[in-house]
């Protein structure tokens, strides 16, 4: 998924210092394009914490009634440095990327993404594309690349079949990385894990997580308490290193939420748009090439390819703003 903020903001993303209690990151509402845009609730970068382990982007959708938004309709689009993780609840995505990947993604299924050096694909869940999908549910995160793989080679992988463990009554999935003994086969460059929970109704879960990862516990639904502290749907808990079970409460109805971690990222890392650089100058030449494939030049399709099954133009990059692209506090 894209960043379709007009404006988009530098983030300079680090690890930043940890807090002994629950830390509570509320939502903000962005609108993913067009008059009648779906709209998304972003907790990942925020003014906050803009990094959690090598999670760098956290957006949560749904559920979206398709015939009232129009869906999610995301034309070809860049990204470099990072990778796109996409996890539903409910519907379908058709992914189609430079590599020629053409996946439907469907819930308990991902569609892993790695841009390396460069990259472009498109995103649709509309009636055109399945005119019988009502309604679309989930989330879509990205991992922070560190430098020794961020400039590499391009990828696709989608993963079908994802581990299950249980314990204490509620059921976890590992889409991503590992949790206890249990790891994802899905490609990660640094230690994290990504991880769907389920909880039954009035129910108490020790969920034994790495004390050396930093953690995240984004709420889907339900009635939640982390740690002690109630966490309200769609808002996200953040955990310092130091903990080895995560205490997890629901109330009177069902739990749903996504758990992501990981080792604090050592690296500094500026975020503008799509693009996850380290300098302003490497934002400023992934902007213009970018700008350079759009018009079919042979450097820009070199550097981010082409996506042939799109039907309409690809996405031109905001305006660069009138500064140099500095650090912010995290």
């Amino acid at each position: 998924m894209t960043n379709l903020e007009a404006r988009p903001q530098e983030q300079v993303c680090v690890a930043g210092p940890g807090t002994p209690a629950v830390e509570l990151i509320e939502p903000r509402d962005v609108p993913l394009g067009g008059p009648r845009a779906m709209t998304v609730r972003r907790t990942l970068p925020s003014r906050q914490r803009s990094l959690i382990g090598a999670f760098c982007f956290a957006d949560h959708y749904g559920p979206d009634e398709i015939a009232v938004s129009g869906g999610m309709d995301v034309a070809p689009h860049p990204h470099t440095g990072l990778q796109t993780v996409t996890w539903l609840f409910t519907g379908k995505v058709l992914h189609q990327d430079a590599l020629g990947s053409v996946q439907t993604i469907e819930p308990g299924q991902l569609n892993l993404m790695t841009a390396g050096h460069g990259i472009c694909h498109s995103e649709e869940a509309t009636l055109t594309r399945f005119p019988t999908q009502g309604r679309l549910h989930g989330v879509q995160l990205w991992t922070a690349l560190p430098d020794a793989d961020r400039d590499g080679e391009r990828a696709f992988e989608h993963v079908a079949g994802l581990p299950t463990f249980d314990v204490d009554g509620a059921s976890v999935q590992v889409f991503m990385g590992t949790l206890g003994e249990v790891t994802s086969p899905a490609r990660a460059y640094t230690p994290l894990v990504a991880a769907q929970v389920d909880i039954p109704a009035g129910t108490t879960v020790n969920l034994p997580v790495d004390a050396a990862f930093e953690h995240g516990v984004l709420v889907d639904d339900g009635d939640l308490t982390v740690a002690g502290t109630v966490v309200p749907p769609a808002w996200l808990a953040y955990l310092a290193p130091g903990t080895g079970t995560l205490v997890l409460e629901s109330g009177d109805t069902p739990v749903r939420a996504v758990l992501i971690g990981g080792v604090p990222f050592g690296e500094q890392v500026l975020m503008w748009w799509n693009f996850v650089t380290r300098t302003h100058e490497e934002i400023v030449q992934a902007r213009a090439q970018w700008q350079a494939a759009i018009a079919d030049e042979a450097d820009g399709v070199a550097r981010f390819g082409r996506v042939t099954g799109y039907d309409g133009a690809a996405l031109p990059a905001p305006e660069l703003p009138n500064v140099r692209l500095k650090p912010r506090a995290n």
